[in-house]
Protein backbone atom coordinates (compact mmCIF):
# COMPACT_ATOMS: atom_id res chain seq x y z
CA UNK A 1 0.00 0.00 0.00
CA UNK A 2 1.37 3.40 -1.00
CA UNK A 3 1.39 5.98 1.82
CA UNK A 4 0.63 9.56 0.84
CA UNK A 5 1.38 12.40 3.23
CA UNK A 6 -0.59 15.61 2.70
CA UNK A 7 0.85 18.85 4.06
CA UNK A 8 -1.30 21.71 5.28
CA UNK A 9 -1.44 24.58 7.74
CA UNK A 10 -2.81 23.96 11.23
CA UNK A 11 -5.86 26.23 11.18
CA UNK A 12 -9.39 24.83 11.24
CA UNK A 13 -10.04 26.27 7.79
CA UNK A 14 -6.88 24.71 6.34
CA UNK A 15 -7.81 21.34 7.88
CA UNK A 16 -11.34 21.54 6.44
CA UNK A 17 -10.05 22.40 2.98
CA UNK A 18 -7.45 19.64 3.09
CA UNK A 19 -9.99 17.05 4.18
CA UNK A 20 -12.27 18.04 1.29
CA UNK A 21 -9.44 17.50 -1.20
CA UNK A 22 -8.39 14.23 0.43
CA UNK A 23 -11.95 12.91 0.27
CA UNK A 24 -12.01 13.55 -3.50
CA UNK A 25 -8.64 11.85 -3.99
CA UNK A 26 -9.55 8.88 -1.77
CA UNK A 27 -12.58 8.24 -3.97
CA UNK A 28 -10.25 8.03 -6.96
CA UNK A 29 -7.50 6.04 -5.21
CA UNK A 30 -8.95 4.17 -2.19
CA UNK A 31 -6.03 1.72 -2.07
CA UNK A 32 -3.53 4.33 -0.90
CA UNK A 33 -2.98 5.17 2.77
CA UNK A 34 -3.71 8.88 3.23
CA UNK A 35 -2.19 10.88 6.09
CA UNK A 36 -2.15 14.56 7.07
CA UNK A 37 0.90 16.46 8.28
CA UNK A 38 0.13 19.79 9.95
CA UNK A 39 2.85 22.36 9.37
CA UNK A 40 3.35 25.64 11.22
CA UNK A 41 4.18 28.47 8.80
CA UNK A 42 5.78 31.85 9.38
CA UNK A 43 2.46 33.57 8.72
CA UNK A 44 0.86 31.51 11.49
CA UNK A 45 3.70 32.09 13.97
CA UNK A 46 4.01 35.86 13.69
CA UNK A 47 0.65 37.40 14.57
CA UNK A 48 1.62 40.77 16.05
CA UNK A 49 2.79 42.33 12.75
CA UNK A 50 0.80 43.02 9.58
CA UNK A 51 1.48 40.61 6.72
CA UNK A 52 2.91 43.27 4.42
CA UNK A 53 5.57 44.18 7.00
CA UNK A 54 6.96 40.67 7.42
CA UNK A 55 7.43 39.95 3.72
CA UNK A 56 4.28 39.06 1.83
CA UNK A 57 5.76 36.39 -0.45
CA UNK A 58 5.00 32.86 0.68
CA UNK A 59 4.22 33.61 4.32
CA UNK A 60 1.74 30.74 4.55
CA UNK A 61 3.41 28.28 2.22
CA UNK A 62 7.23 28.45 2.44
CA UNK A 63 7.62 25.76 5.12
CA UNK A 64 5.10 23.56 3.33
CA UNK A 65 6.93 23.87 0.03
CA UNK A 66 10.20 23.04 1.77
CA UNK A 67 8.60 19.87 3.16
CA UNK A 68 7.51 18.94 -0.38
CA UNK A 69 10.97 19.55 -1.83
CA UNK A 70 12.60 17.46 0.91
CA UNK A 71 10.14 14.59 0.43
CA UNK A 72 8.55 14.84 3.91
CA UNK A 73 5.15 15.21 2.28
CA UNK A 74 3.82 14.15 -1.13
CA UNK A 75 1.33 16.90 -1.84
CA UNK A 76 0.01 20.09 -0.27
CA UNK A 77 -3.30 21.91 -0.19
CA UNK A 78 -3.20 25.71 -0.21
CA UNK A 79 -5.68 28.54 -0.46
CA UNK A 80 -4.86 29.74 -3.95
CA UNK A 81 -4.84 33.37 -2.81
CA UNK A 82 -1.87 32.60 -0.51
CA UNK A 83 0.35 31.41 -3.37
CA UNK A 84 2.87 33.95 -4.69
CA UNK A 85 3.05 34.41 -8.44
CA UNK A 86 6.28 32.37 -8.55
CA UNK A 87 7.11 28.98 -7.04
CA UNK A 88 10.12 26.63 -7.01
CA UNK A 89 10.69 25.07 -10.42
CA UNK A 90 10.58 21.51 -9.04
CA UNK A 91 6.99 22.03 -7.82
CA UNK A 92 3.76 22.30 -9.78
CA UNK A 93 0.12 23.15 -9.19
CA UNK A 94 -1.41 19.85 -10.28
CA UNK A 95 -5.01 20.94 -9.73
CA UNK A 96 -7.11 24.02 -9.10
CA UNK A 97 -10.40 23.03 -7.52
CA UNK A 98 -13.84 24.31 -8.43
CA UNK A 99 -14.09 27.83 -7.13
CA UNK A 100 -16.29 28.78 -4.20
CA UNK A 101 -17.82 32.26 -4.11
CA UNK A 102 -14.72 34.50 -4.50
CA UNK A 103 -16.24 37.61 -2.94
CA UNK A 104 -15.33 39.24 0.34
CA UNK A 105 -17.91 39.88 3.01
CA UNK A 106 -18.38 42.31 5.87
CA UNK A 107 -19.30 41.21 9.37
CA UNK A 108 -20.37 44.05 11.67
CA UNK A 109 -21.27 43.97 15.35
CA UNK A 110 -24.49 45.95 14.96
CA UNK A 111 -25.68 44.83 11.53
CA UNK A 112 -24.71 47.74 9.26
CA UNK A 113 -23.30 47.14 5.82
CA UNK A 114 -20.20 48.90 4.49
CA UNK A 115 -22.10 51.96 3.27
CA UNK A 116 -24.13 52.24 6.48
CA UNK A 117 -21.32 52.04 9.05
CA UNK A 118 -21.17 55.27 11.11
CA UNK A 119 -18.32 57.64 10.30
CA UNK A 120 -15.23 56.77 12.32
CA UNK A 121 -16.09 53.09 12.63
CA UNK A 122 -13.09 50.79 12.93
CA UNK A 123 -12.83 48.03 10.32
CA UNK A 124 -10.37 45.18 10.82
CA UNK A 125 -8.30 43.73 8.00
CA UNK A 126 -4.59 43.07 7.45
CA UNK A 127 -5.00 43.08 3.67
CA UNK A 128 -3.74 46.17 1.87
CA UNK A 129 -6.04 45.21 -1.01
CA UNK A 130 -9.09 45.33 1.23
CA UNK A 131 -7.87 48.41 3.09
CA UNK A 132 -7.39 50.37 -0.14
CA UNK A 133 -10.85 49.54 -1.47
CA UNK A 134 -12.57 50.26 1.85
CA UNK A 135 -10.93 53.68 2.14
CA UNK A 136 -11.56 54.49 -1.51
CA UNK A 137 -15.27 54.03 -0.88
CA UNK A 138 -15.43 55.19 2.75
CA UNK A 139 -12.48 57.51 3.56
CA UNK A 140 -14.25 58.42 6.82
CA UNK A 141 -13.69 54.93 8.24
CA UNK A 142 -10.63 53.77 10.18
CA UNK A 143 -8.92 50.56 9.07
CA UNK A 144 -6.82 48.66 11.60
CA UNK A 145 -4.92 45.38 11.21
CA UNK A 146 -6.38 42.16 12.57
CA UNK A 147 -4.44 38.88 12.49
CA UNK A 148 -5.23 35.31 13.44
CA UNK A 149 -7.49 32.58 12.11
CA UNK A 150 -11.17 33.13 11.30
CA UNK A 151 -12.33 32.20 14.80
CA UNK A 152 -9.81 34.57 16.41
CA UNK A 153 -10.90 37.46 14.20
CA UNK A 154 -14.56 36.87 15.01
CA UNK A 155 -13.75 36.82 18.71
CA UNK A 156 -11.89 40.13 18.46
CA UNK A 157 -14.95 41.61 16.73
CA UNK A 158 -17.26 40.34 19.48
CA UNK A 159 -14.94 41.78 22.15
CA UNK A 160 -15.40 45.22 20.65
CA UNK A 161 -11.90 45.68 19.25
CA UNK A 162 -13.51 46.44 15.88
CA UNK A 163 -16.88 47.61 14.62
CA UNK A 164 -16.59 45.35 11.58
CA UNK A 165 -14.16 42.97 9.91
CA UNK A 166 -13.77 41.79 6.32
CA UNK A 167 -13.26 38.11 5.49
CA UNK A 168 -13.47 35.88 2.42
CA UNK A 169 -16.90 34.36 1.99
CA UNK A 170 -15.38 31.07 0.82
CA UNK A 171 -13.65 30.50 4.15
CA UNK A 172 -16.78 31.24 6.15
CA UNK A 173 -18.79 28.90 3.93
CA UNK A 174 -16.30 26.06 4.36
CA UNK A 175 -16.42 26.51 8.15
CA UNK A 176 -20.23 26.66 8.23
CA UNK A 177 -20.24 30.27 9.45
CA UNK A 178 -22.26 31.93 6.71
CA UNK A 179 -24.89 33.09 9.21
CA UNK A 180 -22.31 35.53 10.59
CA UNK A 181 -22.18 37.50 7.34
CA UNK A 182 -23.68 40.98 7.42
CA UNK A 183 -23.04 41.91 3.79
CA UNK A 184 -21.58 40.09 0.81
CA UNK A 185 -19.48 42.71 -0.95
CA UNK A 186 -20.07 42.83 -4.69
CA UNK A 187 -17.00 42.88 -6.93
CA UNK A 188 -17.87 46.49 -7.75
CA UNK A 189 -17.38 47.37 -4.07
CA UNK A 190 -14.39 45.10 -3.50
CA UNK A 191 -12.51 43.20 -6.17
CA UNK A 192 -11.25 39.88 -4.73
CA UNK A 193 -7.70 38.68 -4.25
CA UNK A 194 -6.02 36.69 -7.02
CA UNK A 195 -7.25 33.10 -6.77
CA UNK A 196 -9.66 33.78 -3.91
CA UNK A 197 -12.20 30.99 -3.42
CA UNK A 198 -10.10 28.33 -5.16
CA UNK A 199 -7.77 25.71 -3.69
CA UNK A 200 -4.40 24.80 -5.17
CA UNK A 201 -3.13 21.23 -4.88
CA UNK A 202 0.64 21.21 -5.23
CA UNK A 203 3.12 18.37 -5.69
CA UNK A 204 6.59 17.61 -7.03
CA UNK A 205 6.69 18.02 -10.79
CA UNK A 206 8.45 14.68 -11.31
CA UNK A 207 6.11 12.63 -9.10
CA UNK A 208 4.09 11.31 -12.04
CA UNK A 209 1.64 9.02 -10.23
CA UNK A 210 0.68 11.66 -7.68
CA UNK A 211 0.51 14.43 -10.30
CA UNK A 212 -1.76 12.37 -12.57
CA UNK A 213 -4.11 11.53 -9.69
CA UNK A 214 -4.39 15.11 -8.48
CA UNK A 215 -4.95 16.34 -12.03
CA UNK A 216 -8.22 14.43 -12.12
CA UNK A 217 -9.82 16.89 -9.66
CA UNK A 218 -8.74 19.94 -11.65
CA UNK A 219 -11.58 22.25 -12.71
CA UNK A 220 -10.71 23.58 -16.19
CA UNK A 221 -12.72 26.82 -15.98
CA UNK A 222 -11.38 27.75 -12.57
CA UNK A 223 -7.89 26.81 -13.75
CA UNK A 224 -8.18 29.16 -16.73
CA UNK A 225 -9.53 32.01 -14.61
CA UNK A 226 -6.80 31.65 -12.00
CA UNK A 227 -4.07 31.47 -14.64
CA UNK A 228 -5.20 34.85 -15.98
CA UNK A 229 -5.30 36.35 -12.49
CA UNK A 230 -1.87 34.98 -11.54
CA UNK A 231 -0.32 36.23 -14.80
CA UNK A 232 -1.66 39.67 -13.89
CA UNK A 233 -0.08 39.47 -10.42
CA UNK A 234 3.18 38.04 -11.77
CA UNK A 235 3.65 41.11 -13.99
CA UNK A 236 4.01 43.27 -10.89
CA UNK A 237 6.77 41.04 -9.46
CA UNK A 238 5.07 40.95 -6.11
CA UNK A 239 3.45 38.74 -3.58
CA UNK A 240 -0.19 38.21 -2.81
CA UNK A 241 -0.19 40.84 -0.04
CA UNK A 242 0.28 43.87 -2.28
CA UNK A 243 -2.76 46.14 -2.90
CA UNK A 244 -3.51 44.22 -6.10
CA UNK A 245 -6.82 42.56 -6.97
CA UNK A 246 -8.06 40.54 -9.93
CA UNK A 247 -11.08 38.46 -10.85
CA UNK A 248 -11.56 36.46 -14.03
CA UNK A 249 -14.60 34.68 -15.42
CA UNK A 250 -14.64 32.21 -18.30
CA UNK A 251 -17.50 32.36 -20.78
CA UNK A 252 -17.24 29.99 -23.71
CA UNK A 253 -13.77 30.37 -25.19
CA UNK A 254 -13.12 33.78 -23.64
CA UNK A 255 -11.57 34.85 -20.36
CA UNK A 256 -12.89 38.15 -18.96
CA UNK A 257 -10.48 39.69 -16.46
CA UNK A 258 -10.87 42.73 -14.24
CA UNK A 259 -7.87 43.99 -12.29
CA UNK A 260 -7.00 46.70 -9.80
CA UNK A 261 -3.96 48.36 -8.25
CA UNK A 262 -4.53 50.92 -5.51
CA UNK A 263 -2.65 52.97 -2.97
CA UNK A 264 -3.22 51.69 0.59
CA UNK A 265 -4.93 54.96 1.58
CA UNK A 266 -7.46 54.50 -1.22
CA UNK A 267 -6.72 57.87 -2.78
CA UNK A 268 -5.56 56.39 -6.06
CA UNK A 269 -7.27 53.41 -7.65
CA UNK A 270 -6.40 52.05 -11.09
CA UNK A 271 -8.96 49.60 -12.45
CA UNK A 272 -9.48 48.18 -15.91
CA UNK A 273 -10.48 45.01 -17.76
CA UNK A 274 -9.42 42.90 -20.70
CA UNK A 275 -10.68 39.76 -22.43
CA UNK A 276 -9.29 37.14 -24.74
CA UNK A 277 -8.86 33.42 -25.36
CA UNK A 278 -5.41 32.97 -23.79
CA UNK A 279 -5.51 33.40 -20.00
CA UNK A 280 -1.85 34.34 -19.43
CA UNK A 281 -1.89 36.79 -22.31
CA UNK A 282 -5.04 38.46 -20.98
CA UNK A 283 -3.41 38.82 -17.57
CA UNK A 284 -0.21 40.29 -19.01
CA UNK A 285 -2.08 42.73 -21.25
CA UNK A 286 -4.18 44.05 -18.40
CA UNK A 287 -1.12 44.45 -16.17
CA UNK A 288 0.70 46.33 -18.94
CA UNK A 289 -2.25 48.72 -19.22
CA UNK A 290 -2.26 49.46 -15.49
CA UNK A 291 1.51 49.87 -15.51
CA UNK A 292 1.06 52.39 -18.29
CA UNK A 293 -1.44 54.23 -16.07
CA UNK A 294 1.06 54.40 -13.18
CA UNK A 295 0.69 51.16 -11.21
CA UNK A 296 4.44 50.79 -10.85
CA UNK A 297 4.74 54.08 -8.96
CA UNK A 298 1.97 53.03 -6.57
CA UNK A 299 3.55 49.65 -5.84
CA UNK A 300 7.07 51.08 -5.53
CA UNK A 301 5.79 53.43 -2.84
CA UNK A 302 4.16 50.49 -1.03
CA UNK A 303 7.37 48.45 -1.17
CA UNK A 304 9.43 51.38 0.10
CA UNK A 305 7.07 51.94 3.03
CA UNK A 306 7.10 48.25 3.95
CA UNK A 307 10.89 48.03 3.82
Amino acid sequence: MKTISVGTRRSALAQTQTQWVMDRLKELQPDWDWRVEKILTKGDRILHVTLSKIGGKGLFIKEIEEALLKGRIDLAVHSMKDLPAEMPGDLAIAAVTTREDPRDCLISRTGEGLDELPSGSVVGTSSLRRQAQILARRPDLEVKPVRGNVETRLRKLEEGQFDAIVLARAGLSRLGLEERITEILTVDKMLPAVGQGALAVQCRRQDDSVFRLIRRINDPKTDQAVRAERAFLHAFQGGCHLPVAAFAQVEGEKVHLEGLVASPDGRRVLRDRREGERPEEVGRRLAEELLRQGADAILSAVRTEVE
